[in-house]
């Protein structure tokens, strides 16, 4: 699952760290950063934005008259030193609001429930992709093997720190590179062996030695964040031995 995401902000350092922010969370794809809402139009039209991280003073237009402007609004999450905002930024169907200076914590928690809200209005489409072409990974003792770019790749189990499902498509994220090849993640997740991979999502399978820390609705690996879905959750607690 891929999120595109824009920042529109009119100061040059709140955006750069939004960027930092957005760069640790895997499923965030940044289309852009903006200094004014004026000019993310384009990408709005072409249907590439599906969160909007927005502040509200700016120049040209504030980010709530931005809001009004429009007749189909992304998830939006505003960002602004003004808490005066908060009611009127509710009543536009924000789903949450961020009051500078914000934490990476508070910044991921407001993301994830963005995540939470579009995986339950997308029909579960991630195992029907398969058809009579795909190729089935090759699962191996202490590797696979998998088809991709009219090659095969192989990847060593002690490489692998976690996969991405995208519908019909996943994605290997390994500590050299990112393999992308036609796959079921359910099937993934059934003939991996179970000791050394759990699924933690919809969307993500995570090497278990890899995964560094569990905080709220996340775990960290690897210097990113991945959610943790509500019917995964008691595996991930029994990780921890919680």
């Amino acid at each position: 699952m891929k999120i595109g995401c824009a920042i529109i902000d009119d100061e040059f350092l709140a955006r750069e760290y939004l960027k930092d922010y957005v760069s640790k969370i895997p499923f965030l794809e940044l289309k852009g950063d903006f200094n004014s809402p004026l000019k993310v139009f384009d990408l709005l039209n072409r249907g590439e934005i599906d969160l909007l991280l927005l502040d509200i003073q700016m120049p040209d237009i504030s980010g709530i008259d931005f809001l009004k402007s429009l007749e189909k609004q992304p998830y939006i999450i505003l960002t602004t030193a003004y808490k005066e905002y908060a009611l009127e930024g509710y009543e536009l169907n924000v789903t949450d609001y961020l009051l500078k200076p914000f934490s990476f914590e508070r910044f991921l928690k407001a993301v994830n429930k963005v995540a939470e809200l579009i995986e339950q209005d997308q029909p579960d489409t991630e195992d029907k992709g398969s058809d009579s072409n795909l190729q089935a990974p090759s699962i191996k003792e202490d590797y696979l093997i998998i088809r991709a770019d009219r090659k095969y790749y192989k990847i060593n189990y002690d490489d692998l720190i976690f996969i991405e499902g995208q519908k019909a498509y996943v994605t290997f994220h390994t500590r050299q590179q990112q393999i992308t090849a036609l796959a079921s993640l359910k099937e993934l997740e059934e003939k991996l062996p179970r000791n050394r991979f759990v699924r933690i999502h919809k969307s993500y399978i995570v090497a278990i030695n890899k995964i560094q820390a569990l905080e709220g609705n996340s775990i960290e690996i690897a210097r990113k964040y991945l959610p943790i879905g509500k019917n995964y959750r008691k595996v991930v607690e029994e990780i921890f031995g919680l």
